[in-house]
């Protein structure tokens, strides 16, 4: 699934971690930032965009069973940071993507998108749902 998605990243994903001893606790902190590379999912523009994100774990050596989801197992003190930071990456990144706010998306008849300017199609359509309705005005 990721190799899917790599191409997606612009930019190689850059990284500042810093790892701290506090008082046995193992504690990492990583600042990433990348541009990110998708098709709009109301118009299908292909856009880019620079994200950045903070992400904080807490490392052990050994998980007990009600400390699972707090805490990140790091056996004989190492961590694959990469697969780390990839999932956080992933988990963080929005759900639907937009290339602006006010994106308008596709004409569902035509097909046109409509952030370049209006298409031709009749924009009054009545619900087939309620056409019944339309017959009972007109009589």
């Amino acid at each position: 699934m990721f190799s899917e998605q790599q191409e997606s990243f612009v930019t190689p994903v850059q990284a500042n971690i810093i790892v701290r001893n506090r008082a046995g606790m193992i504690v990492l902190e990583a600042d990433t930032g990348f541009t990110y590379r998708f098709p709009c999912d109301r118009c299908g523009s292909q856009t880019d965009r620079k994200y950045a994100y903070r992400f904080h774990h807490i490392l052990v050596t050994e998980l007990s069973d009600e400390s699972g989801d707090d805490y990140i197992q790091a056996p004989d003190y190492k961590l694959d940071t990469v697969s780390l930071l990839r999932d956080d990456i992933l988990l963080e990144l929005p759900s639907k993507f937009l290339c602006k706010e006010s994106c308008k998306g596709l004409c569902p008849k035509c097909g046109k998108n409509l952030n370049e300017g209006e298409c031709s199609c009749e924009k009054r359509e009545i619900d087939p749902r309620l056409a019944v309705l339309k017959q009972l005005l007109s009589e």
